[in-house]
């Protein structure tokens, strides 16, 4: 049965990462219904290149979906892209992500009801991703020597079906996810109502999630062998909230909670 599919991906302030972003989203096997920029308050630069590939490719149905530049807000401007979503799965990266051509593919043969999904990706060093960068055209089989992860770029459907349900989904491993790479039903989101944007700065609103998908009773699954996708090098971000968002996450692995007061749906106050 066929499942309408948005892909969101989150940007700031980085065009020309996410032009090769979307290049590789044009070169899927399967293309989304929709594609959701979450836009953390880029300037102009990014508003132009997303209206110069919509042009380029108008069967794409890209959105760009912005608020203003108040800090780091990755939790909040993913739940409008969330909001604005029209399709029942949502699948979701980050804008300084290339893609493997099954990549949508892949996310899709193993979707179940009851179930999100978290994989994996491969880290580009810094002089390969400057190529990359000024590239028109990717080489994927010689980039997956160009980076850490190695085996995270072998796509081997057979292993991916095996493992999707065993892989990193107990034990010290359940709640390690990627947010740059992940899935969900849209009608799950709303059971959890969304990403928690109490979390500031950077880091944990994507493992929060996980844990209260969890609490609700949504399995996890892994797609390993699968889902392949790049990540450009840049700089880290700065990790002067993690304690503190550490510590939120340690409180909600003891408790039950699912539903978070801020989030898709706002508290009243």
């Amino acid at each position: 049965m066929h499942t309408s599919v948005a892909l969101i991906i989150a940007t700031y302030n980085w065009p020309q990462a996410l032009e090769q972003t979307l290049r590789s989203v044009a070169n899927q096997t399967i293309l989304p219904n929709e594609v959701l920029i979450a836009d953390d308050g880029s300037d102009e630069r990014t508003a132009n290149l997303i209206q110069k590939f919509k042009e380029a490719h108008p069967t794409l149905n890209i959105v760009h979906v912005w608020h203003e530049d108040n800090g780091f807000r990755l939790a909040a401007i993913r739940n409008r892209s969330i909001s604005m979503a029209q399709s029942a799965y949502i699948i979701q990266i980050d804008g300084d992500i290339i893609l493997d051509q099954h990549f949508i593919e892949d996310h899709l043969s193993i979707r179940t009801a009851g179930s999100f999904v978290t994989g994996s990706r491969l880290l580009l060093g810094k002089k390969i991703t400057e190529v990359l960068l000024e590239s028109e055209k990717i080489n994927f089989a010689t980039l997956r020597w160009k980076g850490k992860n190695f085996f995270n770029t072998l796509r081997i459907p057979l292993l991916m079906h095996l493992l999707q349900n065993n892989y990193k989904t107990k034990g010290k491993h359940l709640y390690d996810v990627k947010g740059c790479n992940m899935a969900f039903w849209k009608s799950d989101l709303y059971l959890v109502n969304g990403y928690d944007e109490s979390f500031s700065g950077w880091g944990r609103e994507d493992t929060d999630i996980c844990i209260r998908l969890l609490h609700a009773g949504v399995k996890k699954k892994f797609i390993k062998f699968g889902g392949v996708q790049y990540h450009l090098y840049h700089p880290l971000a700065s990790r002067d909230q993690l304690d503190a968002n550490d510590a939120l996450i340690e409180q909600l692995k003891l408790n039950q909670i699912s539903f978070c007061k801020q989030g898709l749906i706002k508290a009243e106050l």
